[in-house]
């Protein structure tokens, strides 16, 4: 199991990927469902993992009827998981080491995600990461949002570097079918969600965690 080519730049997405918070967001979501009356499965939250409010918000609708009160939702949704966050805000295992790797070896740092700028800026600064990244694409930045290629095209546009050269690294199937659309090398580092035939199928590897995405880069710049 190898990459095909040395990455000139890592474009990270944040959610389950960075940060624990896939599994936080599902808490506010099941709470703020029950909270409003409807049923809490987490079916319907897992499948909006990794994509935009936009559509999120179609799917809800999908699920629950024209008249899911789906502003209200959202309102809560975000009121719970702020909540949730500032407790129990964590990173995922190895994020330090990769970074630290990568800093050492001078190679260029992105994240391309579906959140705010705002909430990029809070989960960095809690952990100390502010800094630690040369480029952020964030909700607000591209014209459409994840599994379009967009976000990652910008975060690529924003390092300077050929998508074809960056490792794009992701938790979630509409994550990684916007990596793999904009052309680069992606590794699934599964979160809530396994990885399907389809998914392997768009990825260039699927890793464990950060971890192993670190012995990854070690061992193709030993192999070139």
């Amino acid at each position: 199991m190898t990459l095909p080519r040395v990455p000139e730049a890592v474009v990270f997405d944040m959610d389950g990927l960075l940060f624990d918070t896939e599994t936080l967001y599902v808490e506010a979501a099941v709470t703020t469902l029950t909270e409003l009356g409807h049923d809490a499965s987490t079916e319907i939250i897992l499948r909006t993992t990794g994509g935009p409010w936009t559509q999120t918000r179609q799917l809800l609708l999908e699920h629950f009827g024209p008249a899911f009160p789906a502003d209200d939702f959202v309102t809560v949704w975000i009121r719970n998981f702020r909540v949730l966050a500032e407790a129990r805000l964590a990173l995922k295992p190895g994020v330090l080491e990769l970074l630290d790797l990568l800093d050492r070896l001078g190679v260029p740092k992105a994240i391309a995600t579906s959140s705010s700028h705002a909430t990029v800026q809070h989960h960095l600064a809690a952990h100390n990461l502010t800094d630690r990244f040369d480029a952020i694409a964030a909700a607000g930045d591209y014209a459409a949002g994840k599994p379009a290629p967009d976000p990652f095209l910008l975060a690529a546009e924003r390092v300077g570097v050929d998508p074809a050269y960056c490792l794009a690294l992701e938790d979630s199937y509409n994550g990684v079918r916007s990596a793999s659309a904009a052309g680069m090398m992606a590794v699934m580092v599964p979160d809530l969600l396994p990885p399907t035939d389809e998914i392997r199928a768009l990825c260039t590897l699927v890793a464990g965690d950060l971890h192993e995405v670190r012995e990854l880069i070690l061992a193709v710049r030993e192999r070139d």
